[in-house]
C-alpha cells in the first residue's frame, strides 16, 4: 500500500544533505537517519578518519552514497575545500545541518576538565569556542547558501541547545569535596547566537525557497553519572534525559518538506526542560 501524501513528505530520494560534526555524538544518528530517508549525506567533521568509517558503515547499511569529509568549519579555506568537493560529487546541496560545536562534556570520561571560572574564563577558550559554534555556522551557512539560491531551494537546520534558551544550572555540576566544574560562558552565548543568526537568514532568504530553522536539543544520556542523571531528570518535566535517537526524527522533519510551512521557528526537544 503506498503511504499517503503527508508522509511521503519525509521522503528525501535525490537530495544532498551537509551535516556538520556529522561524527559526534548527535551527528551520527541525524547522517543516519537522513540517508535511511534517502538523502545522500555528507558527513562533514573535523575528524577525517571517523567520518570516512562513518560514512562506509552508513552507505554498506542503506545502499546510499554517503561521504566523509575532513572540514574545520572555523575556516572558510576548509570550509570553501568541502563544498567545492561536494559540488563536484553531487553537484547540488539541499539540506544543510549546522551541528558542528564545541561542547563540553560532564560524562565520566570528562571528569574534572571544565573547573575554569567565569572570572578566569581564558580568551582564547573563548575565541576558539566561538569561531566553532557561531563563526562556522555562519561560515557554512554562507557557502552552502550560493547553490540553494541557484536552485531556488534549500534547508538550513541550525542546532542550538536549552542552554540557548535559559542559563545553565550551574548545581548540575557540583560534587561535594570535590573542586567546581561549570558548564562554560561561551556555550550559552554561542547558543543563544543560534537562534538569532536563524532568525536573520530565514528572513533574509525569505521568498527565495530557502527555509530556515533552529532544532534546541535537550540533555542526551552519554555515559553520564548516576548524580547527574538524577539531577538533571529532576529538572525535566517527563523526568528523565533524552536518548540519542530521539532528536533524529525531529531533525527528519525539519530536513524535509513534512515541515514546508516553517521557518525561522525553534522546534525545542527538551523533555519539558523549558516549560517551567
Amino acid at each position: 500500500m503506498d503511504l499517503p501524501a503527508h508522509l511521503r513528505k519525509y521522503n528525501l530520494k535525490g537530495r544532498v544533505a551537509i551535516v556538520t560534526g556529522g561524527a559526534g555524538l548527535l551527528g551520527k544518528g541525524y547522517c543516519q537517519t537522513l540517508a535511511a530517508a534517502g538523502a545522500n549525506v555528507v558527513i562533514a567533521d573535523v575528524a577525517a578518519r571517523v567520518a570516512e568509517e562513518l560514512a562506509e558503515k552508513i552507505s554498506l547499511e542503506t545502499g546510499i552514497d554517503v561521504v566523509g569529509i575532513q572540514t574545520d568549519v572555523s575556516s572558510p579555506e576548509s570550509v570553501r575545500r568541502m563544498i567545492d568537493e561536494v559540488m563536484r560529487r553531487f553537484n547540488r546541496v539541499d539540506i544543510l545541518v549546522n551541528n558542528a560545536a564545541l561542547d563540553p562534556k560532564f560524562d565520566a570520561g570528562h571528569t574534572g576538565e571544565h573547573t575554569n571560572r567565569f572570572e578566569t574564563f581564558p580568551f582564547d577558550a573563548w575565541q576558539k569556542a566561538l569561531g566553532v559554534n557561531v563563526t562556522g555556522m555562519f561560515l557554512c551557512a554562507q557557502a552552502c547558501s550560493v547553490p540553494m539560491l541557484e536552485a531556488n531551494r534549500g534547508v538550513i537546520i541550525n542546532v542550538s541547545s536549552t542552554y540557548g534558551l535559559v542559563g545553565p544550572d550551574q548545581r548540575l555540576y557540583q560534587r561535594e569535596g570535590q573542586p567546581g566544574q561549570y558548564k562554560p560562558v561561551t556555550y550559552t552565548v554561542a547558543k543563544a547566537a543560534v537562534l538569532g543568526l536563524t532568525r536573520y537568514l530565514a528572513t533574509y532568504f525569505a521568498n527565495t525557497g530557502i527555509r530556515v530553522n533552529t532544532l534546541t536539543p535537550g540533555g542526551v544520556f552519554a555515559d553520564h553519572d548516576e548524580e547527574f542523571v538524577r539531577r538533571y531528570s529532576a529538572k525535566t518535566v517527563l523526568g528523565r534525559m533524552a536518548e540519542a535517537d530521539e532528536m533524529s526524527s525531529a531533525l527528519l522533519f525539519l530536513a524535509s518538506d513534512a515541515s514546508s510551512y516553517m521557518t525561522g521557528a525553534n522546534l525545542v526537544v527538551d523533555g519539558g526542560w523549558t516549560a517551567w
